[in-house]
């Protein structure tokens, strides 16, 4: 009885292994967990238990059906998330390698404690400190990884790190069964013990210091990230600022030219010479500044859909706006601006792969309560667009579109929402941002 829970509770290391790889991306379930949970669970632990009754049954290794196990997890891992495949793979292999360098040091401490075993499984009481030791990594990763990590995740701004991150446990998973003695005898020849043992212990601790120096990195780019981002827009707000110092001193010197203008027209109606008044007039209306561009009472907002109007008016693109944002907000300003300055780029982008005959831009910005803001923006577009699972892809590279993410991920983070449709030849977002208070 006791060689056949061996294996099952061997290949148990896999439930909590999966509770650690949802920690960090609960956020981004398509069901409550309260749903998903209960069901994934329970299957788990039968799946465990018939793969662990196979093992016993034909002498098999636990890892050798360990590896279907976590392939099919994988592939319900990745369809109950809302988020890019890239991520979600991280996650998992993430958790893989640590789970691996675990288990070739209950390997060494299997081999020591029963050198008589043969079997090719851990002994049971070996078995019982692998899901403990497991177990007590998750309550100890718990913080890092609910905190950090799923920082990490939602930020669209770093997620080329993802591309490359898997490469990392891949290795180190490689390794450790590399090192894996087919024969366990092995490991009480001379030294050999000692250098496994050293070995398993050292691949742990390198694995993860490589997992926060990857961490710190990636926080690094993330504050590097955010800085760009508002210096991006300082600098809009200075150009704004530049401009309406402009139009106050063009404005000051047609106002002190105003009576000069008088005297001509007076003269020249007095003479009843109609025909130069008429010049003139044209002369002088066309020497009148154009008044500075004031949408709202926000002034980081206006700045932000200041800069894409003149970008707009420069392309031909007729842009119509209906914008009431007050100056003092409860939503984040930075939120709202990044959301514009996204939704109007993607727009922008949209409408110059389109005749000039054809480019559109509406944009409605307005608060429907005292801590929600609503955003909508209408382009027409060529109608080439890759959308999958409601994510869409990006034209510039292959990937998610990292500007609609970041849309998404803003105005989930504080209970909003926002939606992407299009139809017609006309891509519409909306998007509700709310009072993170």
């Amino acid at each position: 009885m006791t060689n056949v829970l061996s294996p099952m509770i061997e290949l148990g290391v896999i439930i909590p292994g999966t509770v650690l790889a949802y920690f960090p991306i609960k956020k981004h379930l398509k069901v409550s967990r309260l749903r998903l949970f209960p069901i994934l669970i329970s299957s788990l632990i039968c799946l465990c238990a018939l793969c662990g009754f196979v093992c016993y049954r034909y002498n098999l290794k636990s890892f050798v059906l360990a590896i279907p196990i976590v392939l099919a997890l994988s592939a319900a891992y990745c369809c109950s998330l809302k988020t890019s495949m890239w991520k979600s793979v991280s996650v998992l292999l993430a958790v893989c390698g640590v789970f691996a360098c675990i288990a070739s040091i209950t390997r060494a401490v299997d081999s020591i404690t029963f050198p008589q075993n043969t079997t090719p499984w851990f002994e049971i009481k070996s078995a019982v400190l692998f899901n403990i030791l497991c177990w007590m990594f998750v309550i100890l990763a718990w913080y890092p990884a609910t905190h950090g990590v799923s920082e990490l995740l939602d930020d669209e701004n770093i997620a080329q790190t993802w591309y490359v991150f898997w490469i990392l446990p891949i290795i180190f998973i490689l390794l450790n069964f590399f090192i894996i003695p087919w024969n366990p005898n092995i490991l009480h020849t001379g030294r050999i013990m000692q250098g496994y043992i050293v070995i398993s212990v050292s691949l742990l601790v390198l694995l993860l210091i490589f997992y926060a120096l990857l961490y710190f990195i990636a926080k690094s780019l993330n504050r590097n990230n955010k800085l760009a981002q508002e210096n991006q827009f300082l600098n809009m707000q200075r150009a704004q600022y530049d401009a309406l110092k402009g139009a106050i001193e063009e404005t000051r010197q047609a106002r002190h030219d105003m009576r000069h203008h008088f005297a001509v027209l007076n003269a020249l109606a007095e003479q009843k010479n109609w025909e130069e008044l008429e010049k003139y007039l044209s002369s002088a209306s066309q020497n009148i500044p154009d008044t500075e561009l004031v949408l709202c009472k926000n002034h980081a907002v206006n700045a932000i859909i200041g800069h894409y109007y003149s970008k707009c008016k420069g392309n031909g693109i007729p842009l119509k706006l209906k914008i009431d944002i007050p100056e003092n907000l409860t939503v984040s300003e930075s939120d709202i601006c990044l959301v514009i300055a996204n939704l109007l780029e993607n727009a922008l982008e949209a409408s110059m792969k389109l005749d000039r005959n054809k480019r559109q831009i509406k944009m409605y910005a307005h608060p429907h309560s005292d801590s929600i803001i609503l955003v909508s923006v209408e382009n027409a577009f060529n109608g080439d667009i890759t959308e999958k699972n409601g994510i869409f892809g990006s034209s510039k590279r292959n990937g998610d579109g990292i500007g609609t993410q970041s849309i998404r991920r803003i105005a989930e983070k504080s209970g909003g929402y926002c939606r992407f449709s299009h139809e017609n030849g006309i891509f519409k977002a909306d998007v509700m941002l709310h009072s993170q208070n």
